[in-house]
């Protein structure tokens, strides 16, 4: 397939625990197979000529699940960026975080400013990693230190202000909401949702809902 017209993408990878559910596997599994479907479809985007991939890791909310669940993800969070974070540099992954950092433990913050650190210079493609992160909790931390101007002078306050807003934001798992998911970035973002859950979401089905982004018409409010 060639390069779609979407540049941006972002992506909320739901259905985890429901995939583990469904194969009668504990939820930690069905985050590994997650974790897994991630960094496949990061290279996916990578070879369709997608510049920025975002992605849903763990939410402000997600604090409330299960303790047993949390310090699973987080267990698997360290792991995963110590393991991978050199094979996705030598392939040309730029990594960043978006985020609140109150919270997290010191180590797994010194962990991810030295995967952002390690992969600062890369240009194929910047993957934003959406940790501890709440569209409606950026809004708020930016309005902390805005004083006031235009909508541009605002987004220098969010956590990533060189993040283009995105083309396409896709959902997994036949729900239809974006869940506080980039509350700001998402005003003209066009949607697609598919009943996929997100450990089974492929490359045929990448490209097929870039295909259906391609179909459609931006207008950005006007005719």
């Amino acid at each position: 397939m060639s390069a779609s017209g979407a540049t941006y993408v972002a992506i909320i990878t739901d259905g985890n625990g429901r995939w583990a559910k469904q194969r009668g596997l504990a939820v930690e599994e069905g985050h590994r197979a997650g974790a897994d479907a991630v960094k496949a479809r990061l290279r996916d985007a990578a070879d369709l000529g997608i510049r920025e991939f975002t992605v849903y890791s763990f939410s402000t909310e997600n604090w409330a699940r299960p303790p047993e669940e949390v310090a699973a993800l987080m267990g698997m969070f360290s792991e995963r960026l110590l393991a991978e974070t050199p094979e996705l540099h030598a392939e040309g992954v730029r990594m960043r975080f978006i985020g609140r950092r109150e919270g997290v433990e010191p180590e797994l913050l010194e962990q991810m400013r030295w995967a952002e650190q390690e992969t600062g210079a890369n240009e194929r493609i910047t993957l934003y990693v959406a940790f501890n992160y709440g569209g409606r909790a950026e809004i708020v931390d930016a309005a902390r230190t805005f004083t006031g101007g235009t909508e541009e002078e605002f987004r220098a306050h969010l956590y990533s202000p060189e993040m283009h807003d995105p083309d396409l934001i896709i959902r997994t798992s036949g729900e239809q909401r974006l869940s506080n998911y980039l509350l700001w970035q998402s005003a003209y973002s066009e949607l697609h949702f598919t009943d996929v859950l997100w450990p089974d979401f492929s490359r045929a089905d990448l490209e097929y809902a870039l295909a259906e982004y391609d179909a459609r018409r931006r207008r950005f409010g006007g005719r």
